[in-house]
């Protein structure tokens, strides 16, 4: 299983031997710890949970403390849950880091977009706007009619419209890994990956690779 949490440090380049640039994401990539098995016998499925950034003991909840005790595992700030075919492979406590991962493997980066607020169509959406003349004054950013009168008589659900832009779960697939720093605990990954700096990302082999 190549999965593993990490923290998005921010974008740069990179040059090949051929004098050809690449842009790279930097992330911070483990360790992580295995904080908790989970199987068909006991939980009707079987998963591990692995628990990133560690911080201090006093920062977390006693219900979490003595959780991540019970495993072996320093105190962390992060723990998520991956679905695994055999958790007899992992121990709880088990340490992995980002060697796990080879220079030219294909990456699936989940995280969290940047929040933008309260958006526009035109922003949101990419809408074209109303027409800059004929008479009107205020419609250059506005949506347009979103639906007919009496028939249906309502707006279609899903129907494109102003709203919350951002802040949503967001997978970037089939990423080459340009670089492996198993001393440093870091990862780049050929182009951008979702959120702003310092942002939880999942790093996961590819699924459609």
């Amino acid at each position: 299983m190549k999965r593993i949490l990490g923290r998005k440090l921010g974008m740069t380049q990179i040059f090949n031997d051929d004098g050809t640039v690449v842009p790279v994401t930097i992330i911070e990539a483990g360790p992580c710890y295995v904080a908790q098995k989970k199987t068909k016998e006991s939980d009707g499925y079987d998963a591990i949970a692995l628990g990133f950034d560690e911080i201090p003991e006093k920062r977390l909840t006693k219900p979490m403390v003595g959780h991540l005790k019970k495993a072996n595992c320093p105190p962390v700030q992060y723990v998520r849950e991956f679905r695994v075919s055999d958790p007899s492979e992992f121990e709880e406590g088990q340490k992995i880091d980002v060697s796990v991962f080879e220079v030219g493997d294909q990456v699936d980066v989940v995280g969290t977009s940047k929040g933008k607020g309260f958006a526009g169509v035109v922003k949101r959406h990419g809408f074209g706007g109303g027409p800059k003349t004929h008479g009107q004054s205020d419609r250059w950013r506005a949506s347009g009619s979103v639906g007919a009168g009496s028939t249906p008589g309502h707006i279609f659900k899903g129907m494109r419209m102003a709203g919350r832009m951002g802040n949503e779960r967001v997978t970037a697939s089939n990423l080459t890994v340009a670089l492996v720093d198993a001393e440093k605990n870091l990862l780049a990954v050929k182009g951008s990956v979702p959120g702003g700096k310092n942002g939880l990302l999942i790093i996961r082999e590819a699924r459609k690779a």
